[in-house]
């Protein structure tokens, strides 16, 4: 099998795609980005038919919940939070990452060395398509300038976006202890982080479906990057999905679909099973095709 490579030219072609998806479909988008309801585009689901405690369907164009299972209860994110990481990074532009020594002692080897130089967006697009914690702690140090500052930084995006829920203990969502997340939100805020990269910063999320299989940093050094979300990789429109799995959180999932040219849909689920979030996201994605 020919390996493919992830080089700054190949992700700029797959990001200049992405964007224009996102530009065409939420280019009407409001700047209040908070939740309408419609009850005349309400898809019903047994909510006892997913394994999930908090569930959305989400309309990013019009902000409408198309359906919800407890959807502003405050769970543990996960891996979810790397979501924004990864945009508090790339607001402070492109340029550079260095890999430190201090981003290296999170949980997990996705093969990364201190001293390492990484294209920002690169190591966005290998972060999430991976779930590296190394490279997410890299780019939340880099994004707030400091390794003090990283969680701070993305507590004032969460207030920022109007996420109610949300609060970060860490820029990866590990567990900080048996008994407290790194981050909590809620499936709502998820969403609307989801339609605000979506919106904002399409190109983080190309990484996430490329048949890429492995990505340079600038030196030219290699690095295997399996997708995460390969399970729920053949749901037609995907654009884009993040995973996230911990003791505390159990299994989370967000996606961001097509249901038709230019209609794209995001949905989450929260506290599932590591199995059950990809089989509770096929009957969301399914119900959603039923509607008129």
């Amino acid at each position: 099998m020919t390996e493919h490579k992830a080089t700054p030219l190949l992700i700029a072609l797959a990001l200049l795609s992405l964007t224009l998806i996102g530009g065409a479909a939420l280019g009407g988008l409001r700047e209040d980005t908070g939740p309408t309801k419609r009850e005349e585009r309400k898809i019903t689901i047994d909510p006892d038919l997913l394994q999930a405690r908090a569930a959305i369907l989400y309309d990013p164009t019009t902000r409408e919940i198309l359906f919800d299972k407890h959807a502003e209860l405050q769970l543990p994110l996960a891996s979810l939070a790397k979501l924004a990481a990864a945009t508090v990074a790339l607001r402070r532009g492109q340029g550079e990452v260095v890999i430190g020594a201090e981003d290296l002692g999170t949980e997990g080897d996705s093969g990364l060395r201190a001293g390492e130089r990484w294209n920002r967006a690169t190591l966005v697009a290998f972060a999430l398509r991976t779930s590296s914690n190394d490279a997410t702690a890299a780019l939340a140090r880099a994004g707030a300038g400091s390794q003090e500052g990283a969680t701070p930084s993305l507590n004032e995006l969460a207030e920022e976006l109007g996420l109610l829920q949300t609060y970060f203990l860490n820029p990866t969502g590990l567990d900080f202890s048996s008994s407290t997340a790194g981050a909590y939100g809620s499936a709502l805020d998820v969403a609307i982080l989801l339609a605000e990269v979506l919106h904002r910063h399409p190109a983080i999320l190309a990484s996430t479906l490329a048949t890429l299989e492995s990505f340079e940093d600038e030196s030219g050094k290699s690095h295997a990057a399996a997708p995460t979300s390969l399970p729920i990789g053949d749901v037609p429109g995907l654009i884009a999905a993040k995973t996230g799995f911990t003791d505390l959180a159990g299994g989370n999932l967000a996606i961001i679909f097509d249901r038709g040219l230019g209609e794209p849909l995001v949905a989450v689920v929260l506290h599932s099973s590591l199995e059950g979030r990809f089989k509770d996201m096929r009957l969301l994605v399914e119900a959603v095709r039923t509607l008129k």
